[in-house]
């Protein structure tokens, strides 16, 4: 007994001290076989996934790394779908959050670097995809949804004006 107390302290000491080690090569590495399309170069990459513009940028002198998708112009939106926004970061949005940079609404995941996983980044890829296309509508960036309510009590419906479909998931 004594012995396999020491030896599962030993595995799991070794995991905490090895971490993960995350690096721009193995970013690129994973990006490479997750996304339709990808370029760029090590610390910055635009890619397609699901049929959206991702981007992801590095900083690994300061062990950040963002990836981000550009959902519309703020200026389309009106303040019940910010509310709900803001209610799916708590709720839907689960490791990606609804941010707003230069007028643009994303869909962002932000992490350590260095600590990151390959599992993680696969996930966040799809979370970013996900909460990007189903803003408005779900706000949810998985099939697992924590709870919370519309500020729309009726069915979901689009903004006020409508945001057109060539305002969505271009270049800003």
């Amino acid at each position: 007994m004594y012995r396999s107390l020491l030896l599962l302290s030993l595995l799991m000491y070794s995991t905490f001290i090895v971490g993960q080690n995350m690096t721009n090569e193995k970013l690129e590495e994973i990006f490479t076989q997750k996304v339709d399309t990808i370029s760029g170069y090590p610390g910055y990459w635009e890619m397609i996934h699901k049929d959206r513009q991702l981007l992801c940028i590095t900083d690994a002198n300061h062990n950040r790394m963002r990836i981000i998708s550009p959902i519309v112009k703020t200026s389309v939106l009106d303040k019940n779908l910010l509310l709900d926004a803001l209610t799916a970061n708590f709720h839907s949005a689960l490791d990606v959050k609804y941010a707003i940079s230069k007028d643009v609404l994303w869909s962002v995941f932000i992490h350590p670097l260095k600590e990151l996983s390959e599992v993680e980044a696969q996930s966040a890829l799809d979370q970013v995809a996900n909460a990007a296309s189903n803003f408005g509508t779900t706000f949810s960036s998985t099939e697992m949804i924590f709870g919370g309510t519309s500020t729309n009590k009726e069915k979901p419906s689009p903004p006020t004006p409508p945001i057109k479909k060539e305002q969505l998931n271009k270049k800003l």
